[in-house]
């Protein structure tokens, strides 16, 4: 689908300002065709939209490949390749430049792109500038990913118009431009976020003719973070308030809790004894505590948490035989393997279900925890990413986060935070350890499970082998997870069939 209009800019700021906000899109495989005369501000654009995907406000030189041909930036958030066709003679010349090979990780800017005309790229914003001076009118033109993005930036733009937030500076934040989305908002000194999540398309049908997302129950839009992150901060935890919401077009301006991630402080090194132990604290609260089923939502709508149910829990687990046994094994999983590998986990994690289910948010780990020392309490410890929280078994949480599949926890401080959590919750009355240590066990060898299968399907089908690198990590939760008795029968599975998944290397 192609669309067409045209802007007029009335200064070379604006026209910065309009390349700029458009590079809140970029993603590997687009490309920008900029067309217009000398002077006209085709560099201009171009060096605006590479200067806004710099890494932290780095700064740096982006000179005109007027006599290079082609300048690649490897460095910023989204590589990018600048090419300056002018001095081309033949397109056979342009061959040469392996402009196809680096759309598959760049996003591609072309000046005077005449002698292109016969390619035949999906997703091109074809960039026709006129002008002189201070004054500009561009024809855009949008085809494939960039037509949506352009309405998408339009619905944005026209949302934040609705609210105190009309005019914010805008920088990406993080998040993937098919779904879910992030920047950050500046205005007056103040400081926000814009959640961009559109309803989830559904995926094709894996099992009863139901996609992953609804068997997984994956949230299907903004509703769920509305929802969840209202009744978390009514009971005095940190999750980001929501200030302005557009449920149905899936936009939300919630509260910037700051960069103090614990992902960040545990690869730096920094200590981080009392944020885990206040982490901790949160899930030991939060299981003490009654949860509900449903939610109300601005006073009208109603929002329903699914429960942790077994096909939930089997359809993740199915992630290691579909992904994880044909990165290891070079072949897909027999029939028998597989029937055993469910039988197994379907008598096993019944176990798990709880007598009084609790708000489970699935993610409870450290790129979705912020450290705030300057609150108090459980206050301290900034949750986010809550959409797809379930009612589930306490355990689930802890286990996401003493075993974290992107950074080390090691196994010392991992058990002495355990003792602290169930030091907590027997203080707040009656708390029974060898059923929850039994759960606990399961869940981590069900997370690991899946998450092997995750990162092997990242490596394979979308084209992130950067993921395989935490494998032994996760193969190592796994395995320890494993040693439990109630776990032996799972435990023979993978030491018969598949024992790289106890002892998983880089690839």
């Amino acid at each position: 689908m192609t669309s067409s209009v045209v802007h007029r800019f009335p200064s070379q700021g604006a026209l910065e300002a309009y390349a700029a906000e458009l590079a809140l899109f970029a993603r590997p495989g687009l490309v920008i065709l900029l067309e217009g005369d000398l002077g006209a501000g085709k560099s201009t654009f171009a060096r605006a939209f590479i200067h806004a995907l710099a890494v932290e406000d780095r700064d740096f030189d982006v000179p005109s490949p007027t006599f290079t041909l082609l300048q690649a930036y490897d460095e910023t958030r989204v590589p990018v390749a600048h090419a300056d066709l002018h001095r081309v003679a033949a397109a056979a010349e342009i061959d040469e430049l392996g402009l196809d090979d680096l759309l598959s990780s760049h996003v591609l800017l072309v000046e005077w792109p005449e002698l292109l005309l016969g390619r035949a790229w999906p997703d091109v914003l074809r960039v026709a500038l006129a002008g002189s001076g201070d004054v500009r009118t561009a024809r855009i033109e949008a085809r494939g990913a960039w037509n949506q993005a352009i309405t998408r930036n339009g619905a944005i733009v026209n949302f934040l118009g609705s609210t105190p937030w009309q005019g914010a500076a805008r920088r990406f934040l993080e998040g993937d431009a098919s779904f879910r989305r992030y920047e950050t908002l500046a205005k007056d000194h103040r400081n926000a976020i814009l959640m961009d999540m559109p309803a989830r398309p559904d995926g094709p049908p894996v099992k009863n003719g139901k996609p992953y997302s609804a068997i997984a129950h994956l949230a299907e839009d903004i509703g769920a973070v509305v929802a969840v992150n209202a009744e978390l901060v009514a009971r005095g935890y940190s999750a980001p308030k929501v200030e302005s919401v557009d449920l149905g077009a899936g936009f939300a301006v919630i509260e910037d809790l700051g960069r103090n991630v614990y992902g960040r402080m545990m690869l730096a090194g920094e200590d981080m004894r009392q944020p885990m132990q206040a982490s901790v604290a949160v899930l030991a609260d939060m299981a003490a505590r009654d949860w509900p089923a449903t939610v109300v939502i601005d006073g009208r709508q109603r929002y329903t948490l699914s429960r942790y149910d077994l096909e939930a829990q089997l359809i993740e687990i199915d992630l290691l035989p579909t992904w994880f046994w044909p990165h290891v094994r070079g072949a897909a999983i027999g029939g028998d393997e597989r029937a055993q590998f469910e039988a197994i986990w379907t008598e096993l994690l019944p176990l798990t279900e709880p007598k009084r289910p609790v708000w489970t948010l699935r993610d409870y780990h450290s790129p979705n925890l912020l450290w705030m020392p300057e609150r108090e309490g459980l206050g301290r410890v900034g949750i986010i990413d809550t959409q797809d929280c379930l009612l589930g078994h306490p355990a689930y949480d802890l286990a996401s986060l003493l075993q974290d599949a992107r950074v080390d926890v090691a196994f010392d401080f991992a058990d002495e935070l355990f003792e602290h959590y169930c030091s907590l919750r027997a203080a707040r009355g009656s708390f029974d350890r060898g059923s929850f240590e039994v759960a606990y066990a399961l869940l981590g060898a069900q997370r690991a499970t899946k998450i092997l299968g995750i990162f092997a399907r990242l490596s394979k089908r979308d084209g992130k082998p950067g993921y395989l690198r935490h494998m032994p990590r996760v193969s190592g939760y796994l395995e320890r997870n494993l040693r439990h008795p109630v776990l032996a029968p799972l435990k023979a599975w993978f030491e018969r069939h598949l024992p790289a998944a106890m002892h998983e290397a880089a690839r």
